[in-house]
């Protein structure tokens, strides 16, 4: 009975959330494979491009503190199933659009339309499964979402080769509308424990812990994003010279590496808490590594594209990393509304990250379609110079850490205290124990 009712949660709770979420990764990383499709179909420019994609984060970030309260009022199935039927229309808008502006409101709307995709998975987890199972499904609801990214390289290019991007929207649509439906119909209600919105938000924001590790989480993840979702694939036709086919087997491959880092990222973590290490010293070598391949591509160091840019991609998903920091500094009544705080912060520079690099793209005249290197190298600089202070803004208070970690009692009591805390963390809000598993 235990078995049949594991897989029955499994069924109507996780898999559907689990679509809606797989959906948000394929809007917000396709345009990177039809960029050329669109540029060619309605006259482009970089930076109108780099605008309207990185619309989507944009209009991402700025819902996602409404969306948290709404989750808290009404529950998941019925936020995310209202907000999924927004998506469809503005897929459906986006497949028809012939101009920049409508095409610019289009992927606006799918923006808003799936800002609860990830939340409301996280929440409806939270509601409806067993405290212990709560870490390990978030993990696999990232993992599973952003199989996205994978679709939306080389399935999305075969697709491609016998119909048009117009035609793919009005699938997506569809697909989407669908996935509302089956969330309203199938997800059962639960009872909400509401929370006290302003006060949670005012805790967070006057956390001095959270504004020393929000501007290098925000810049490394938000850039990733950026990367992945657009400038990964303009970069490996103009600076690497790569034709189509070669293009969409890299994309494909930094997909699959990004699909499995949440799970790398996940189980990382959770070793070194074990061993009473905090999950900062994982964010902040993540960063560094970031750095480090993003120099790699600045300077064209000698090495095959797939290395720096398969780190790329995988500090899409540190966001892991960056929650289990959260977990650290708040108490589990307020876990969710600094994750949802913090995820502005990562939309919110994936947008500018996204459009400044367009801008400065522009700067350069094309020859032949292609910017030249020099203007990529620029343009990713920035970036990297912005997550380097970042990252020298989040070690300087390090100093006194590290000595007193040096000199710190040898007892274990750390240690047992630190795993603890983030143990009990997890949990977002309450849980009703007696959930069938």
């Amino acid at each position: 009975m235990q078995i049949s009712g594991a897989w029955r949660l499994t069924a109507r709770i996780f898999l559907p959330f689990a679509v809606g979420y797989y959906l948000s990764y394929l809007f917000r990383t396709i345009n990177a494979l039809i960029a050329s499709h669109l540029s060619s179909d309605t006259g482009l420019g970089t930076a109108d491009l780099g605008l309207l994609t990185s619309v989507y984060f944009l209009v991402f970030a700025a819902a996602q503190i409404p969306v948290g309260i709404l989750l808290d009022h009404f529950g998941p199935r019925r936020v995310q199933s209202v907000l999924l039927l927004l998506a469809a229309l503005g897929a459906g808008l986006f497949a028809v659009s012939t101009g920049f502006l409508s095409l610019l409101i289009a992927r606006a709307m799918i923006g808003l339309g799936v800002a609860a995709a990830l939340t409301a998975g996280l929440k409806s987890i939270v509601l409806w499964f067993p405290r212990e199972r709560v870490a390990l499904l978030n993990g696999y609801m990232i993992m599973l979402g952003s199989l996205g990214a994978v679709t939306a390289t080389a399935p999305v290019e075969h697709l491609l080769a016998w119909m048009g991007w117009r035609q793919l929207f009005e699938i997506l649509a569809a697909a989407t509308g669908a996935t509302a439906a089956l969330i309203y119909v199938v997800v059962p209600e639960r009872g909400i424990a509401l929370s006290t919105a302003s006060t949670s938000l005012s805790s967070v924001f006057s956390d001095g812990r959270f504004w020393r590790m929000a501007p290098l989480s925000a810049t490394c993840i938000g850039s990733s994003w950026s990367l992945q979702g657009l400038w990964a694939s303009p970069w490996l036709m103009d600076v690497e010279g790569f034709d189509r086919v070669s293009l969409v087997r890299q994309l494909f491959m930094m997909s699959i590496v990004l699909s499995g880092g949440a799970w790398l990222f996940g189980m990382t973590v959770h070793c070194i808490k074990r061993r009473g290490i905090g999950a900062e010293t994982v964010l902040a070598l993540i960063a560094v590594l970031f750095i480090a391949a993003e120099f790699a591509l600045i300077l064209r160091a000698p090495l095959p594209s797939i290395l720096p840019w398969s780190v790329v991609a995988i500090v899409g998903t540190a966001t892991v990393v960056s929650f289990a920091v959260i977990a650290d500094y708040f108490p589990p009544e307020l876990a969710g509304r600094a994750n949802g705080a913090l995820n502005v912060l990562h939309f919110g520079w994936a947008f500018l990250a996204q459009y400044a690099t367009g801008l400065i793209l522009e700067q350069w005249s094309a020859n032949d379609g292609h910017r030249p290197v020099q203007a990529y190298q620029v343009a990713f600089a920035v970036n990297v110079a912005l997550q380097i202070a970042a990252l020298v803004w989040f070690a300087l208070p390090w100093r006194r850490s590290v000595a007193s970690w040096i000199f710190k009692p040898t007892d274990g009591s750390y240690a047992l205290e630190t795993v603890g805390m983030y143990e009990n963390s997890v949990i977002l809000i309450p849980v009703d124990d007696g959930a069938e598993w």
